[in-house]
Order: C-alpha cells, then sequence, then structure tokens
C-alpha cells in the first residue's frame, strides 16, 4: 500500500468532483481539469475529503495508486488556487514581452524567439526580465517553464540565463581561476 496513496485528499469550498467511471473532472474558479483513470483505482467522496483506493492489490498496479492521487490533488490544487512559476533572464540584454497569444524573447541571438502561449497559460512580464507564468494545469504549466528556459540554460562561467525564481547556479572559475 503506497504511503502517498493512503492520504485524503481535501477538498476546498467550491470545487465540484466528477467521477464517472474512468474518467474524473474537476470544476472550481480557475477551470475545468479532466483525467482519465484506471479501473483498479477506486474514488470516493464523503463531505469534503476524497479518498483514492486500489481494487486489485496486484503488485504492478500498487505505483499507479500514488501517482494517480497525486494527480487528483494536483487537480483540485489547481482548479482552487493556481500554480504560478517564475523566471527570471539573467544577461545584458535580455528582455521579454508578450504580444497577443505569443511571448516574444530577446536572449542574445539574431533573431527573437516567439513561443506561443498555451491557452490555459497566463503569462505575465514584470520589467522585461521577470516571467510570471499562471495554470490550472501543473503539467502544461511545467512544459511551458520548460520550453522557455531550454533556450538560454544557465550557464555556469557567467550566471547567464533564463532561471526559476530561488535556482542556485553553481559557479565555475573558469581559465583565470588557476
Amino acid at each position: 500500500m503506497s504511503r502517498i496513496g493512503k492520504l485524503p485528499i481535501s477538498v476546498p469550498q467550491g470545487v465540484e468532483i466528477n467521477y464517472t467511471g474512468s474518467q474524473i473532472s474537476v470544476t472550481g474558479k480557475f477551470g475545468t481539469l479532466e483525467t482519465k483513470i484506471p479501473d483498479t483505482i477506486a474514488i470516493e467522496q464523503e463531505d469534503n475529503t476524497l479518498t483514492v483506493s486500489l481494487t486489485n492489490d496486484i503488485r504492478g498496479l500498487r505505483a499507479f495508486h500514488g501517482l494517480y492521487r497525486t494527480l487528483i490533488n494536483n487537480m483540485v490544487v489547481g482548479v482552487s488556487e493556481q500554480f504560478e512559476i517564475t523566471l527570471i533572464l539573467k544577461g545584458v540584454g535580455y528582455r521579454a514581452s508578450v504580444q497577443g497569444k505569443e511571448i516574444i524573447l530577446n536572449l542574445g541571438y539574431s533573431h527573437p524567439v516567439n513561443i506561443e502561449i498555451p491557452k490555459t497559460v497566463s503569462v505575465e512580464v514584470v520589467q522585461n526580465t521577470t516571467i510570471i507564468l499562471k495554470s490550472c494545469d501543473k503539467e502544461v504549466l511545467g512544459l511551458f517553464a520548460a520550453n522557455i528556459r531550454g533556450w538560454r540554460r544557465p550557464e555556469p562561467y557567467k550566471g547567464k540565463g533564463i532561471l526559476y525564481k530561488d535556482e542556485q547556479v553553481l559557479r565555475k572559475a573558469g581559465k583565470a581561476g588557476k
């Protein structure tokens, strides 16, 4: 039995959960999320708590218990509070702006980088160097943030690149450090 899978999920006010067969949908003030769940996972709702359990305790299926409990918990938290990721641009001339449904990044290349913003993600640029991403879907948000960061990963010599908010870059001395 999974330690994470056994934990109950608390459902805040204003969040509705509909479970029909192998489909679960969670609706809140920030949107609606849906996912498919295997038949071996059973969901029970009592008042404001949700419990996820296994119907068949087969060794190969036990791994999914904690996974689907976490996925459902992320859905509940996402539609009630939203997830947020902050990216910081460090480097001379690095800046970002939002135009329509695209984010435009100037990252030292000879051309600006245009990245299309997913429908469920909202983007806010503060002082040209701080990008705040918000979404109710944690998976889409993390993938979009990784896609932006992939254009300029932080490098260890000068510390330039696109960093997550509290990320520390391990610096190297370089040639002059001998």
